[in-house]
This record gives C-alpha cells, structure tokens and sequence, in this order.
C-alpha cells in the first residue's frame, strides 16, 4: 500500500504544481483526500491517513471537504494570539508579532463557502474517527468594524452524523463560528484555545455520550460560549470560559447532562441557561464571577439580559444545582433594572428540582434563589439566608436557610 502520512508542503496536485499549501492549503488538503481514496478502494481495509501541517503561514481559499473516516488533519501548533487587542491598540509598528502562529490557516473563503472545514458524508454508515489537531484556523478580520464578530466565517463545521470525532489542541480566533457538530455521538472536544470568536462551540441536532472539556473559551456578547441542543449524556468539564459570550454554557431540551468544575466568567447574566424540556442534569462544583464590562471598546455591548434573569435559569424538571461558588461584584448603579435585587439561581419552570449547599459571595444584597409561581416540589437547602430566597405566589417547595 502507498504511504499513508501526507505533508502539505510536499504535495503537488497533479495538473495544478503551481498550486502550493502556501497559496491555498484547502485544494492541497483536497487533492490528498482524493489520493487517499484512489489508495484505499478496498471496502474491508481503509486504514485512513495522516495529513501533517508543518508551522507555517497557510491561506485557505478553497474548502477542506472531509468525506473519509481515519483521517487525521494534525498541525505542530495552536499558535493563538489576540486579535482583539491589536486592533484595538493603535500603532503596533513596535511589537514582536502581531498574528497568529504555530500551523496557521489564514481562512479567507474565496471560493464562496463560508467553512474553513466542511465533515460531511451521505450514506452508510457514518463517519468515524476523524481528528482535527494542533493548528490554527485565522478569520483574519471581522466586518464591518472589528468588534463586530461578523464575517460569515466557519472554522469546523460537521453537517452530517458522526461517530468519535476528536477536535484537540486548535486555535481559533476572529471566525463568526468556531465549531459547528451537526448529530455527534461520543464527540470530544478537548485542549483548545477558542476565543474572539462569534460564537465557540455549537453542538447542533442531537448528540450523545460528548465530552468538551479542558478548553479556554472567549465568544463575542453575540453569540455562545458553549450551545447544545437535545443532548445526552453529555460532559462539561474543566473548562475556563471568559467574557464576553451572551451565555457560558447553553442547554435546549437537554437531559442528563453533566456541567462541572468550569471556571465560568461573565459580563452579562445567564451564564448557564437550560431553555425548554431540560431536564434531570447535574450542575455542581462550578466556580461563577459576574462582573462588569472592563475593556473600553466593548462597554456599549450587552446580551440583552437584565439581573433579574439570573447566573443560572432553569427551565425543566429533576435538575440539581449543587456545590457551586458564586461571586457577584457589579456596582449597584450598574444593575438593571436600576433598583433590582440580583437573581443567583432562577427556577424559571419545572417540578422536583434541587438547589443546595452554593455559596454565594456579593457585594450587593441579592437572592441567591428565586422560584417562579409555576414551580413545584423544589428542594432548596443551605444557599443563603431566608431574606436571600424568595419563591413567588403559586410555588410549592421545601426550603431550609443556611445556618
């Protein structure tokens, strides 16, 4: 069999050597796939390959088209640095660098399509077993202004269903979306540097027995740290997730899902939001800081959200809130609506919820939790004083302060 490891910077296209990865790795990247599949006709032995992207300064024209399973796209470098702070630091002329590094993809999308990388297959059976590692995906710039968030850019996007697919150790910065995973079983996002992004991590359709853990994380007031739609089983772990995302980590008609031991930091509430039928999933052992927006440029931005929302809402049934830290400290002129007493934890709908032994520090009055009147047989136990709870007319629930 012909060798299965690739380098970008050795291969030609055959009838087009005047195409290199340096000129636009997407075709290069392309062509290989293509020999790949020459090379592995046999349905019973498709061993898959590597194709390595030495450190380098790549542009992306065309668009990588993943359509084989074993195929593993691996850089030597996530090579992040902040594009925000640049563009928003004046004359630069006298810095050491000033873009990314390591395996860098410049994604410029000539070719019309808005994906830097594009998984997608029809038919039997799904794809398998792809990995995505150690490089940099670069949106170069946002329009119309660079604090927008806006390109039209994708860095991953998986449309179709996929099985073991591993994203580890990339860079991306300045893309409207960073990661897109169309129906994922077992996926596992892990060590990446995501940040000044749109949006990070879209986890889309449905998805099973999925993991995003040990990632830096940094989305636009736009846009989602971490979104997953009708989940289950999934973990999120060990992440550190900055401002400025509209949410930290975003639920919709998820169960039984597992969000512990991030470091979460916001600007704005709803920092963990179950939206719709969410029910049954854990929340425990996660460390929360609010404050206000601290970078000039971006203080005119919000989500939308007002204090009464909540750090956490909650929509559903059976869900457990425990263990959690929460530290509040946002200038009492700054709270909206002015006059408002913060929310910590809102049980928005559902029955049998559970909400105990958090602690909250402030440096204003808040209610650490409040029950909506639709709300029933909630258990909320050691998570502040009884001046600090409230539970609207109509709720049913067991309470007991903290001692």
């Amino acid at each position: 069999m012909p060798s299965t490891i690739y380098d970008v910077t050795t291969w030609t296209i055959p009838g087009s050597p005047s195409t290199t990865a340096y000129t636009d790795i997407g075709a290069v990247v392309n062509s290989i796939i293509a020999d790949i599949k020459t090379n592995q006709p046999a349905q019973a032995s498709k061993p898959g390959a590597v194709i390595y992207i030495p450190p380098g300064d790549y542009s992306l024209k065309t668009r990588i088209v993943i359509d084989i399973s074993y195929l593993q796209l691996k850089g030597s470098g996530h090579g992040f640095t902040s594009s925000s702070i640049r563009y928003n630091s004046g004359n630069t002329s006298g810095w050491h660098e000033i873009w990314p590094g390591g395996s860098r993809i410049r994604v410029e999308n000539t070719d019309g399509n808005a994906e830097a990388i594009l998984i997608s297959r029809s038919g039997d059976p799904r794809l398998s077993s792809i990995e995505l590692l150690d490089f940099c995906l670069d949106g170069v710039s946002f329009t119309p202004n660079q604090n927008s968030y806006l390109n039209g850019k994708i860095g991953i996007r998986s449309a179709t269903a996929t099985d073991s697919l591993r994203i580890r150790g990339l860079g991306m910065v300045y893309l409207q979306r960073g990661i897109v995973i169309t129906d994922a079983d077992a996926l596992h996002i892990q060590d990446n540097f995501l940040c000044e992004n749109g949006n990070c991590i879209e986890l889309v359709g449905s998805g099973q027995a999925c993991m995003v853990n040990g990632n830096m994380i940094g989305a636009g007031y736009v846009g989602f740290s971490i979104f997953a739609e009708n989940h289950f089983g999934l973990i999120v772990s060990g992440n550190n997730i900055f401002p400025r995302g509209k949410s930290s980590v975003h639920l919709k008609n998820c169960t039984n899902n597992t969000i512990s031991a991030n470091r979460l930091h916001a600007f704005y509430p709803g920092m963990i939001q179950c939206e719709g039928a969410c029910h049954n999933n854990l929340i425990g052992s996660n460390h929360f800081l609010r404050v206000p927006e601290s970078f000039p440029a971006m203080t005119g931005y919000n989500n939308g959200l007002d204090d009464l929302f909540g750090l956490v809402q909650l929509n559903g049934s059976g869900n457990t809130v425990v263990g959690n830290h929460f530290s509040y400290d946002v200038p009492a002129a700054s709270i909206t609506p002015s006059g408002a007493t913060p929310t910590i934890v809102l049980v928005k709908s559902g029955n049998n919820n559970y909400v105990a032994t958090n602690h909250t520090a402030a440096n204003v009055a808040v209610r650490t939790v409040v029950l909506d009147g639709s709300t029933v047989n909630t258990k909320v136990l050691d998570c502040g004083t009884t001046a600090e709870f409230q539970a609207l007319s109509g709720a049913t629930y067991g309470f007991r302060a903290t001692p």
